[in-house]
Order: structure tokens, then C-alpha cells, then sequence
């Protein structure tokens, strides 16, 4: 019997790093997926459809609300974000464990449906370094990165909800950290006695 996945939730201010450290993590790590949520947003310079982000109109996204498609859902900057229940649940399981990249709204919802998700949070080190990342990608206008500095002071005071935390000061030391806690959560009593089965029966014989 295949043991069900794990299913975790990475919060943190944009900016922060989070989705290139999930990206590096996925690449690097088997097993682990990156559920492709479901958005209302405009499509960034090289994004694509189904790689991304599921892009759809916001009469398509009321919709499948509506029938109860989501996992979780949430309203930012205007856009509605939302993950698919059925996708997620298959996902785990096959055994394949799934990161949700989600705002507090998301990772509360979650926590509620799933307690026994584990919930990452990923700080920057500095608000100067935040302001820096968000002026460096040269995609959003001096208005949208203020109102994602305005944001970030909320976004960042739900860590304490979280299960582990990380500040990406040093990419490689963070992603270091990221993958620590995959493993640990692997490692757990429950988890091994059920994939080593076998092994301990024959041990204990």
C-alpha cells in the first residue's frame, strides 16, 4: 500500500522568495509537486497557462466556487486565487506530496480541512531587501510595489500560525532549511512504520 503524501502550505510577503525556493526545491527533490492553482490575474512576461497558473475569467472562477471545486481560495490585490480540491487529494494519494504556494487567508482555510498539514513560512531578512527584490523584477509599478510593501506587514505578522519558519537571507542556506523539513517530515514515526511495514514485522519475527 503506497503511503499518502504530505501536504504543505508556504506562506510569505511577495517578494520573499518563496516561489523560487519552491521551484528549487521540486527541481531537486522527488516526489514533491506544486499544486497549480487556479487565478483571475493576468498572465505575468513569461508565464504559461497550465505551468504557471490556470488562468481563468473571474465568471469561470465564481463558478466553480460555486460547486465547491476549492480546497481553499482567497482574494489578493483585487485577483482570486484558488486550489483544486480534487487535483490535491489524488495527488496525496498516490503518494506524492504536494506544496501549496498560498497567502495566510489560504493556509488558515487549509488548516481547518487538513489539520495535518504542515505550514512553512519564508521571511526576507530585511524590509530594505524586500523593497529591493520587489523594485528588482521591473514588472509591477512604484503604486504595486507600495501596496505590496503596505501588505507585507500583514501578510508577515500570521508567521506565528506556521509550523517551521525560514528567513531566505542566503538562498542556498534556505533552500538548505526547506529541504531539512521535507526530510524531517518524511523521518516521522508514523510515515516510516507505515512504509517499512514489512521490514519490522520481519525484525520483530
Amino acid at each position: 500500500m503506497t503511503s499518502r503524501g504530505t501536504l504543505y502550505t508556504v506562506s510569505a510577503p511577495s517578494g520573499a522568495g518563496k516561489t523560487s525556493l519552491v521551484k528549487a526545491l521540486v527541481e531537486s527533490t522527488a516526489d514533491i509537486q506544486v499544486s497549480i492553482s487556479h487565478t483571475t490575474r493576468s498572465m505575468r512576461p513569461g508565464e504559461q497557462d497550465g505551468v504557471n497558473y490556470h488562468f481563468v475569467t473571474r465568471e469561470v472562477f465564481l463558478g466553480m466556487l460555486e460547486t465547491a471545486e476549492f480546497l481553499e481560495h482567497a482574494q489578493v490585490f483585487n485577483n482570486f486565487y484558488g486550489t483544486s480540491k480534487a487535483w490535491v487529494d489524488a495527488t496525496l494519494r498516490s503518494g506524492i506530496d504536494v506544496i501549496l504556494e498560498i497567502d495566510w487567508q489560504g493556509a488558515q482555510q487549509v488548516r481547518r480541512l487538513i489539520p495535518e498539514a504542515v505550514s512553512v513560512f519564508i521571511l526576507p531578512p530585511s524590509r530594505e531587501t524586500l523593497h529591493s527584490r520587489l523594485t528588482g523584477r521591473g514588472q509591477d509599478s512604484e503604486e504595486v510595489i507600495a501596496t505590496r510593501m503596505a501588505e507585507a506587514k500583514n501578510e508577515i505578522s500570521h508567521y506565528v500560525e506556521s509550523d517551521y519558519l525560514i528567513v531566505n537571507e542566503d538562498f542556498a542556506t534556505a533552500l538548505s532549511e526547506f529541504k531539512a523539513i521535507i526530510l524531517a517530515q518524511r523521518l516521522r514515526l508514523d510515515r516510516q512504520t507505515e512504509r517499512h511495514a514489512s521490514l519490522l514485522s520481519s525484525l520483530l519475527s
